[in-house]
């Protein structure tokens, strides 16, 4: 009796071991996953500089640079290919190293991850907001009032920065790459699945390190990614106006739409330790290479486009596209809103007028500790389990509408950002239902719908 009493209790510790094993990405990985890997290490540099030629030789047309490539076959290719600049490498690690510096002195509050699968709780400098206002403090008062340089400098040397960036970027990816092997900075929270493509591109470590405090997610999400990001866009402007004498409508409500969601972002700081780059994604090619190089080039497609093909926006149009946009921005905001307050108050507060409906859940990480936790089933989240991706597409779509319509290219934001939050979906399903087991199956019963209610 006793014996098979112990081996119950082996069998139940063994696969509460295995659940918390199966949280972010994958140890088993099939062969379509490994070729899928090596062809997006091929494919998103390719498009990036695909994109990046279509807007500075094509006036941003992607047919141009097609009909060049059939025609010349490999000399139209190597034609389209980005050169290296003294002044792009200048300016991009200067930029870097500013950031390293204001990560790291700059004060700010101390934040804390969710658990890892490990057991670890990591802590986190949480002054994001700071660096973004002095940032943008020196950047306007050294081109605009000092005159030390052009406000337009991003946009003039965006070319050589491309080169630079993506350096960095394959250096990064690299360097993370081996530390995840000789000097990792959470052993037990390392995956290394069978597939040497899946490694490099989505990462072994979690958490990698320097110190206790440089974590490399956030900074390279937050500093060269995200601050960068109007930064660009701000340039942009500049260069516009220096070509046309005046600043666009769709340029301003542009450059507004993203300042909104970037400080949004930067005020939420704190709640972004709590979303799936931090908690779920480990930190290989993926975040890496796509911190320092895909974003910054590819989420601010829109202003190159305007530079190259001003619009002016109707009064209606322009209207419309702002209220799509504070629409999403509300639904975005109020649906995070409803999920922090819920964690905050252990579930007894008010959601729409009522007691917060949740379910009460248990998990394990592979130290053997048992951990508690909120799902949260009333209010949006009762709706579908991520209504906060469709404010995130609603303002996905209006940044892009800021272009106006007969282009491709400024739309391409809206189809990338569609294929990335159903792929977080997915994963996401995957993650919970590994670490939470029958929780999360009644969640999904509980709230069927993923995104949008009786649709999907």
């Amino acid at each position: 009796m006793a014996g098979t009493l112990r081996q119950r209790k082996s069998s139940a510790v063994k696969q509460e071991e295995k659940s918390a094993q199966n949280w972010g990405r994958s140890w088993e990985v099939s062969i379509w996953t490994t070729i899928g890997c090596w062809f997006m290490l091929a494919f998103s540099p390719s498009i990036v500089i695909f994109f990046w030629a279509a807007c500075d030789k094509y006036q941003c047309s992607i047919v141009e640079p097609v009909l060049l490539i059939a025609d010349k076959g490999l000399d139209g290719v190597l034609a389209l290919l980005p050169q290296p600049t003294v002044a792009g490498f200048q300016l991009y690690f200067a930029w870097l190293s500013f950031q390293v510096l204001l990560y790291v002195y700059l004060p700010g509050k101390i934040g804390y991850g969710q658990t890892t699968p490990a057991g670890f709780t990591l802590p986190y400098v949480v002054n994001g907001l700071l660096a973004w206002f002095v940032t943008h403090a020196i950047f306007f008062l050294g081109s605009l009032y000092f005159e030390f340089f052009s406000a337009s400098v991003i946009a003039d040397n965006w070319e050589g920065l491309l080169v630079a960036a993506n350096c960095y970027g394959y250096f990064l990816t690299f360097f993370s790459y081996v530390k995840a092997y000789v000097a990792p900075s959470h052993a037990d929270d390392r995956k290394i699945s069978s597939s040497m493509a899946y490694n490099f591109f989505m990462g072994i470590e979690f958490n990698p390190r320097i110190g206790e405090y440089f974590d490399f997610k956030l900074f390279h999400n937050g500093r060269p990614g995200i601050i960068a990001w109007t930064l660009i866009n701000a340039s942009f402007a500049a260069a516009q106006y220096q070509k046309i004498g005046y600043i666009t409508n769709s340029m301003i409500l542009l450059n507004i739409l993203h300042a909104v969601y970037v400080l949004d972002f930067f005020y939420n700081e704190d709640w972004y330790l709590r979303t799936i780059d931090i908690c779920h994604d480990h930190f290989g090619y993926y975040l890496a290479w796509g911190d320092t190089v895909w974003l910054p080039f590819m989420y601010t497609l829109q202003s190159h486009f305007l530079l190259r093909n001003p619009v002016d926006l109707s009064t209606p149009y322009f209207a419309a596209t702002a209220l799509l946009g504070a629409v999403g921005y509300y639904i975005f905001r109020t649906v995070n809103n409803q999920k922090d307050l819920v964690r905050a108050t252990d579930g007894k507060c008010i959601i729409w007028g009522k007691p917060a409906q949740v379910i009460r859940t248990e998990f394990t990480t592979t130290d053997g500790s048992v951990h508690r936790s909120l799902l949260l089933i009333s209010g949006y989240w009762g709706l579908a389990r991520h209504f906060n991706y469709l404010g995130d597409l609603m303002i996905s779509l209006a940044m892009c509408m800021t272009c106006s319509y007969g282009y491709i290219l400024p739309y391409f934001y809206i189809v990338y950002m569609g294929i990335l939050l159903g792929q977080r979906i997915h994963r996401d399903h995957l993650r919970c239902s590994g670490k939470y087991g029958k929780y999360w199956d009644q969640y999904c019963e509980k709230v069927p719908y993923a995104l949008i209610p009786y649709v999907i």
